[in-house]
């Protein structure tokens, strides 16, 4: 299977969905499009590497990575997002110590955030990018009008997940009370796993409440 270059060409959000984020990457020899849901801290993470001039006061947690690897002299060389599956995007971190190169599973979110700090390649395969990649080619004019556009694809985005997102914000908060506390501590994993950040920041309110009624 061939693979095909990709650039980033930065961060979107959604109008109608708070904390909803989608990382633009661009095919470098076509007009095409990948978007891929990220959550907000990997957003966080992925912006300030692209602004480069942004120095947080500690290392972030991709810093943090890319700090280690430059002490054992590992180096990132590409990202490859290698699968698809029921919208969910699978990646592979190539590595190289000693002349010897190590493939790291990795989600992409933090795949492309440690690209970026190595300043190393994307890729991804054609048949992905045949399945899931979008055109947005503007005119002069529409340039002008390119971040709306790219709100409204990353709304699109979420229109498939909206009517779960409905069922979700109006049955869970009523239904956690009925939950013991491994089954939050269990749906909290499941939601992190997810990437689902708003659901488990209140997975975790409702276990912090918990936590304070018991003293």
């Amino acid at each position: 299977m061939s693979l095909v270059k990709l650039n980033i060409k930065g961060i979107s959000y959604s109008q109608t969905q708070n904390g909803a984020y989608a990382l633009i990457l661009n095919e470098v020899d076509g007009d095409r499009k990948l978007p891929i849901v990220i959550g907000a801290f990997e957003a966080q993470s992925i912006a300030i590497a692209l602004e480069k001039e942004i120095k947080p006061p500690r290392p972030l947690t991709h810093d943090l990575f890319k700090n280690f690897a430059d002490r054992f002299d590992i180096v990132v060389k590409q990202v490859i997002i290698h699968k698809l599956v029921d919208g969910v995007f699978y990646s592979s971190i190539i590595c190289e110590r000693d002349k010897i190169e190590e493939i790291i599973d990795a989600r992409t979110s933090d795949a492309i955030a440690l690209a970026l700090r190595f300043d190393a390649p994307i890729f991804t395969y054609k048949t992905i990018l045949d399945k899931a990649g979008i055109f947005l080619k503007l005119t002069s004019k529409e340039e002008e009008e390119n971040t709306e556009k790219e709100s409204i694809v990353v709304d699109e985005l979420f229109t498939d997940q909206e009517e779960d997102l409905d069922v979700v914000e109006s049955t869970t908060e009523n239904s956690f009370a009925t939950l013991s506390l491994q089954e939050l501590y269990n749906m909290l994993d499941g939601a992190v796993a997810d990437e689902d950040y708003e659901k488990a920041a209140r997975l975790r309110d409702e276990i912090s409440n918990r936590d304070k009624n018991k003293k």
